[in-house]
Formats: structure tokens, sequence, C-alpha cells
């Protein structure tokens, strides 16, 4: 079965047992490592792997061809993206400023549009899509205003200098109250995708048994960060969603791509094909 995740240590923690044949009766894996902005792509334009992981605000314009599985994604609470600067710590600073983003079909970056457009006096002013892990260098240099940032630059953003002008995620939960949604698990339609979310399922729960037989895994992918960083990564993004996303995760998914597509920032969604496996 071939796959695509990033090589961040939450995706090769969840999936690590499944890549190396632990999970009894799943097939072999073919496995990509991809930035979601890669993912997000592929999706979209239907010449993705059979599963995959994308942004959940990539899912309007997908679902038609691919299922959301119900485990291995991310959500979560105090997680969410960050909004750095090497200046003014004011949004208002951000009016007609250059912004780097990791993608422009990311969770965050349909966080940042919809905050910006009450928080950002005239709005921003270019988006420049770019690798995360390329954002925070861009910042410091000064060849970028101010850059979204995920993953693990919640921890490493003070080596740059840099300074969080806003928080996504305690935005988000402050006015829904709900977790954040960021990246969603999808699988081709026309495949037994109840019986893929068992194997992913299991592949989640061997992880959260055996929290060290990933190391190795995880370390060689982890693109230059410590151990210490990588830990804190998986304990921020690696939690109950990622075994079931349960009902405050469709709730939290569907809140956010409703009021997207209120905003006219994303396609409405069909609930039937948003929720076909939730419960399995």
């Amino acid at each position: 079965m071939n796959i695509a995740f990033s090589p961040c240590p939450n995706d090769t923690f969840v999936f690590h047992a499944l890549a190396h044949g632990l999970i009894p009766g799943a097939p072999e894996l073919n496995v990509t490592f991809a930035d979601i902005d890669i993912t997000n792509t592929l999706a979209a334009d239907r010449t993705g792997p059979e599963v995959m992981k994308i942004s959940f605000a990539a899912l309007p314009w997908v679902l038609d061809d691919y299922e959301l599985i119900p485990c291995g994604g991310a959500l979560g609470r105090g997680c969410g993206p960050l909004v750095l600067t090497k200046g003014d710590q004011s949004p208002t600073a951000l009016s007609g400023k250059r912004v780097a983003v990791p993608s422009e079909r990311s969770t965050a970056y349909l966080l940042f549009r919809l905050w910006a457009a009450n928080k950002v006096p005239g709005g921003v002013g270019e988006i420049v899509v770019m690798p995360f892990d390329e954002i925070m260098p861009a910042v410091q240099a000064g060849t970028i205003d101010a850059g979204l940032v995920i993953h693990e630059a919640r921890f490493t953003y003070q080596n740059y200098g840099l300074s969080v002008v806003a928080d996504m995620g305690e935005w988000w939960e402050e006015d829904t109250g709900l977790p954040i949604p960021l990246g969603a698990i999808i699988a081709k339609r026309g495949q037994d995708t109840e019986q893929l979310t068992e194997w992913i399922r299991a592949s989640v729960e061997y992880a959260f048994d055996n929290p060290t037989a990933s190391k190795d895994y995880v370390m060689a992918h982890a693109q230059e960060m410590s151990e210490d960083v990588a830990n804190q990564h998986i304990n921020l993004y690696v939690n109950e969603f990622s075994q079931d996303l349960g009902d405050d995760g469709y709730h939290a998914i569907e809140a956010l791509l409703t009021r997207a597509a209120d905003e006219g920032l994303v396609p409405k969604i069909d609930r039937d094909l948003l929720f076909s496996l939730k419960g399995k």
C-alpha cells in the first residue's frame, strides 16, 4: 500500500508500527515522506497515493474522491500555528506586510485568514508559500516580514530571535471552545477504508503502548531536531484524537470548514461525505 506523510515526529511515531510490519494482517507500506504542501497538492490533483496526510483545510476540495480516516491525524489543544515576527508584535503592524505560510491550503493558513480578517486593518500584503522549515530563517534574515509556523517551531522560534504576534490555536480555542484540527489522514474511496482504519488505529495504539520502539525511526527523519524537541513534538500532536476523532474532533472539523465556507475561503462541505466513517 502506498502512503505519504511528513517526516515530522508525530507522523513517524504514529505510523512506525504499520511501516515496520508490526500490525498483523496489514499490507507492506511504500512510504513517501512529503511536506504538507506537497500532499495537499497531490490530493487536489488526484495524483497521490492511496493514503495521505493532508491539512484539514484541504478536505473540501477532495472529499468526493477521498474519505476522512477517523484516526492517525493531528488535532488538539495548545498546539496551534504561530504568527512570528522579528519586530513589532502588534497585529496591526502586519498591515500590508509580506507573510510566509507553509501552504495556501493548510489549516494554519485558513486559521490565519480568519484571524487576520478581524485583527489586521486592511489585511496583510503578499503571501509567500515556502517549506515550513525555511520560514523562521527567512523572517530572521528580514526577507519576510512575518511567518506563520507549524510543528516544532513552537519550541524553537526563540532560537531565531523571533516573537509571537498571535497563537492561532489559542485564538481558535477561545473563540469556539473546540480543539484545533490540523492534519487529516485520508484514503481513496473504493478501497476497504474500514479495514484501513483498524490498521491505522492499531499502529497508534502500538505507539502508545511502546513509546520508545519508534525512537530510531523518528530521529532518522527528524530533520536535525534534538531528541528533546522531537519528544515535545510527539507529546503535543499525538493524543486521544489520534486514536479516534470522536464527537469533539468531528465537531471541530465541521466548525472550521463551515466557518471558512461561509467566508468564501473553501467550498461548502458535504456532511455525509465528511462523516462517512464516524464511529468506525
